[in-house]
């Protein structure tokens, strides 16, 4: 018999979650055949069978939680007795969630003795209990005395702490046209990452706007020349990543973070930039922006835009971020204020391009305008770095030229 166990998740990944078994107990299996889907909170993963043979039983069902070195279930040589007659796995399952059978509920103890009238009427009108009451009448029978002394040691005794409510064990029974679906683990990785960058960080974000002529023309000039060299579009995305890093290198605490009670200041470039995928929000990095052409830029992008759609990052590619980039204009965003990816420092949002009339020269004119939001952790970025920083960023954007001089 040979187990098939999870594998290891990668750096800060303690855990996943059954997504699908490609395999039902009694099956036979071919030995690197995928058979289980992992979900973890950055990437899926595929474990194989680890030889040829039947897969004798399913030890983690899906939507079980499973640690790395877990046993996920068992690969028996074809032929062999277990192989023959496998355990079922919902059967497994079933057997091993099935609540225990409750005990009998005991009913009160009987007094020893019957109840003088006098005695009956104080025990039920304030709710005794008979058998927890000492006798010290004839034959042990509770007089009214003893009655009254057991209601009188209750009052004193101190009242217990107040309890929470209790909690419902499960949801509650669907309503009319609603759908429920169990979120998946990245969803509930979004929630939690967000929810903890709410509480940890002091999150201030500030606003300014970009003329974007001036990249609008350089793009409508050089894009053919540029697909038809290098294989891949000329964006938007690649000017602004070059003018972070221009911006980045002149206010080096949007590029730290903290450890403990140190700022680290990163000396390198690594930009996330998110990515829409219908499993939600991924930021892939591309790493040592600053070292790459415009080209290069692009090419990191797409590629990694293409493996976040098809599910294929790896943890690596999610990893060791120093600055993020997401924008919202491509949904139709006007204005937004994002959220940091912890433990960075800064990101920057971007918005639609709207045609808005501008004073320019003493003369009002429509220009192609973008609103920007930089949101920062001010307990690294003072207000100041952070103003300066986005004034750094519009003006290499509404100026591209500078770009290729200084970045």
């Amino acid at each position: 018999m040979t187990d098939i166990t999870t594998p290891a998740l990668g750096e800060s990944v303690t855990e996943a979650t059954i997504a699908r078994w490609t395999k039902k107990a009694g099956d036979p299996v071919r030995k690197d055949e995928v058979l289980v889907e992992l979900e973890t909170d950055k990437v899926n993963l595929e474990v194989a069978a680890p030889a040829d043979g039947v897969l004798a039983d399913i030890a983690a069902p899906e939507g079980a939680t499973v640690t790395p070195g877990q046993v996920l279930g068992h690969v028996e040589p074809a032929g062999s007795a277990r192989a023959k007659a496998p355990v079922r796995e919902a059967e497994t399952v079933a057997a091993a969630l099935a609540p225990a059978p409750a005990a009998p509920a005991r009913p009160p103890a009987a007094p020893a003795q019957p109840l003088a009238p006098s005695v009956r009427r104080i025990v039920e009108e304030n709710q005794l209990d008979p058998a927890a009451i000492a006798g010290r009448g004839k034959d042990g029978r509770i007089t009214k005395g003893d009655a009254l002394a057991a209601l009188e040691a209750r009052a004193a005794a101190p009242a217990p702490a107040a309890q929470p409510a209790p909690q419902p064990s499960s949801p509650r029974p669907p309503q009319e046209r609603e759908d429920r679906v169990r979120m998946t683990r990245l969803r509930q990785t979004i929630a939690r990452r967000l929810k903890e960058a709410q509480e940890t960080a002091a999150m201030l974000t500030t606003f300014n706007e970009v003329d974007m002529g001036a990249v609008m023309a350089l793009r409508a000039k050089y894009k053919d020349a540029f697909e038809q060299r290098h294989g891949v579009r000329l964006g938007f995305m690649s000017f602004f990543v070059k003018a972070c890093i221009a911006a980045l290198k002149d206010v080096p605490a949007v590029n730290a973070e903290i450890d403990g009670q140190d700022i680290v200041y990163k000396n390198h470039y690594d930009i996330g930039v998110a990515v829409g995928t219908e499993r939600g929000l991924v930021v892939p990095v591309v790493r040592d922006a600053d070292l790459m052409t415009f080209a290069g830029v692009e090419q990191a992008i797409n590629d990694l835009g293409k493996k976040a759609r098809d599910g294929t990052l790896a943890l690596e590619d999610l990893q060791g971020g120093t600055f993020s980039i997401t924008n919202g204009g491509v949904y139709g965003s006007l204005m937004s204020t994002p959220i940091l990816n912890a433990p960075q420092s800064g990101i920057l949002g971007m918005h639609k391009i709207q045609d808005r009339p501008m004073a320019v020269g003493g003369q009002v004119v429509i220009r192609p305008m973008m609103y920007l939001a930089l949101t920062y952790d001010h307990r690294v970025v003072d207000g100041q770095g952070a103003v300066t920083f986005l004034v750094k960023v519009k003006e290499h954007i509404e100026d591209p030229q500078r770009l290729l001089l200084e970045v």
